[in-house]
């Protein structure tokens, strides 16, 4: 148990650690780069859309991944991003309402859903019901997600939990990881039976398989927001959303196994 926390807490500490690399990064150098900050879960999405987005228009992207939650803090704190990608509302209007992006960009961009997670060849089916079986399935082990105070996979999946009657079982059994990939690889290792992430990590990992989808209406539309930060000096970060949310961009991100954003009430 001790084991899994030290892990989470190494992986926070180096989450800080890229934070302050960035802002230490040669002004000269960045200045010829978009550097986008986005959520963990687009990390292979926004890989590609950067290789194809330089071989179309000779400009590199730098990109930087870790929860939605510790990226708004860097940029809070000055780190030199151009670019926002985050997985729920909530932190992109965190920025907002310190006038720290620019509102006329910000659109809806992908949307996602949360599944349950196992070792790849796992018996464990759980009942994602009113009532139903996940923290009784996972044993002594853990169940790693997001840390729901601040991660947003972490708190989509208490959102659900609680609506289907099964948080206060689940919640001890938690093992609060600092993002969705750094959940996704206790599961892969095989260090947590079970694991409650987006069904896009699920499908780039073949270390777990899905065994559980949560019901739609269990947890709120998960919607991923982008926008350029305030602070950018770049002439190309908005031409990279452009190409992020283009036919070409969208097919990127579809083959990666996101959907459109869902239309909000």
């Amino acid at each position: 148990m001790f084991g899994v926390r030290g892990r989470a807490m190494t992986r926070v500490v180096s989450a800080a650690v890229i934070g302050v690399g960035l802002m230490m990064a040669a002004p000269a150098a960045m200045a010829q780069d978009v550097l986008v900050m986005a959520a963990a879960s687009t990390k292979n999405a926004v890989e590609k859309l950067a290789a194809q987005f330089k071989s179309k228009t000779g400009m590199t992207v730098v990109s930087s991944f870790a929860a939605s939650s510790a990226l708004a803090k860097q940029i809070e704190n000055g780190a030199p991003a151009d670019l926002f990608i985050s997985a729920d509302l909530d932190w992109m209007d965190y920025l907002q309402k310190k006038d720290l992006i620019k509102t006329d960009t910000r659109v809806s961009l992908l949307g996602n859903d949360l599944v349950v997670v196992a070792p790849k060849g796992s018996p464990l089916k759980p009942k994602l019901t009113q009532g139903g079986d996940l923290a009784a399935l996972a044993g002594d082990g853990r169940i790693a997600t997001g840390d729901p105070s601040n991660v947003p996979v972490g708190k989509y999946a208490k959102a659900a939990l609680e609506k289907l009657g099964q948080w206060a079982a689940v919640e001890p059994k938690l093992a609060r990881a600092d993002s969705v990939r750094a959940a996704l690889a206790l599961v892969s290792r095989g260090e947590a039976p079970l694991g409650i992430v987006y069904r896009t990590d699920a499908a780039v990992d073949p270390g777990v398989e899905v065994v559980g989808v949560f019901p739609q209406d269990s947890y709120p539309p998960i919607v991923y927001p982008a926008a350029v930060v305030a602070a950018s000096k770049s002439a190309h970060a908005a031409a990279f959303l452009e190409y992020a949310k283009s036919p070409d961009g969208m097919a990127v991100w579809k083959e990666y196994g996101f959907v459109p954003a869902p239309k909000l009430p």
